[in-house]
């Protein structure tokens, strides 16, 4: 089980990173987790634009969902002609979500391009993956994910304020991926997001094998998000990077490795 950092910016696209897109793979089967601003252009460099088995989207704000439209019209207009449907897994209302981005009147066409499976709590099987899902705190329906497979697992926020589902999401995870949009600072708006210290004390409270910090918003600074994390958990961390591949398949990886030599998947 290999993990690709697509896009790991917070909120909108930053500088040095489209929103929020990770790559998973396993046994040959690609799953895109979340497809937010700009991450379609970004993915093209560590996939084939149409080797994608299946995608997850973790809820339906622009900067977890917005490129879906953009590869439905990749997937028509292909030279080779209409790519056949793919499986997108989301919340309630994910096809009339992504059509909306194609007109107020919504797209007819997307179930010709995805076949659409509603996301409810508990366990699925996408691909070679074991699959588990827990609502998280966060203004329209969240979803975190647990994803299993050869013995190792990989746990994902998708976007939260704090609740105690994460605890369970995580316990024991290999890698705990987990939003950070906030550093500590007064008036942070409640059921939001979690600032990187929060994050990195659910990761020691669920036993994690390593947190790496996603979705810091572009002004925040990379290193003080680190600091504030490292305070609060014993294990490694690390904040994601475009282009970082995390292998879940071999040994653990050596504490402060992550993130220095991210590496490229080939296409």
């Amino acid at each position: 089980m290999r993990l690709t950092v697509v896009g790991c910016s917070g909120s909108f696209p930053g500088p040095e990173s489209a929103a929020s897109c990770y790559l998973l793979e396993a046994d040959g089967f690609r799953l895109v987790i979340d497809m937010g601003n700009g991450s379609l252009g970004a993915l093209q460099r560590y996939a084939p634009l149409f080797g994608v088995d299946a995608i997850a989207l973790s809820h339906l704000h622009a900067d977890h969902c917005v490129d879906l439209y953009s590869y439905s019209v990749a997937r028509t207009y292909a030279p080779a002609g209409p790519q056949p449907p793919i499986p997108v897994y989301g919340p309630a209302g994910t096809r009339e979500r992504i059509g909306l981005i194609h007109s107020p009147e919504g797209d007819g066409g997307l179930p010709e391009r995805f076949t659409f499976e509603t996301l409810a709590p508990g366990s699925i099987r996408i691909g070679p993956f074991d699959v588990t899902l827990a609502h998280m705190n966060h203004p329209v329906e969240t979803f975190g994910f647990r994803f299993a497979h050869g013995g190792r697992t990989l746990a994902y926020t998708g976007d939260t304020g704090e609740t105690e589902a994460v605890v369970g999401l995580a316990g024991g995870a290999d890698v705990f991926l987990s939003e950070a949009a906030f550093l500590d600072g007064p008036d942070l708006p409640p059921d939001l997001h979690l600032t990187a210290r929060q994050a990195a004390g659910y990761a020691s409270r669920a036993g994690a094998g390593r947190l790496v910090l996603t979705h810091l918003q572009p002004w925040n600074d990379r290193d003080d998000a680190r600091g504030e994390a490292a305070a609060s958990f014993d294990g490694p961390v690390d904040v994601a990077v475009t282009g970082q591949v995390i292998d879940l398949s071999g040994p653990p990886v050596a504490s402060g490795a992550l993130g220095r030599d991210p590496g490229r998947v080939g296409s």
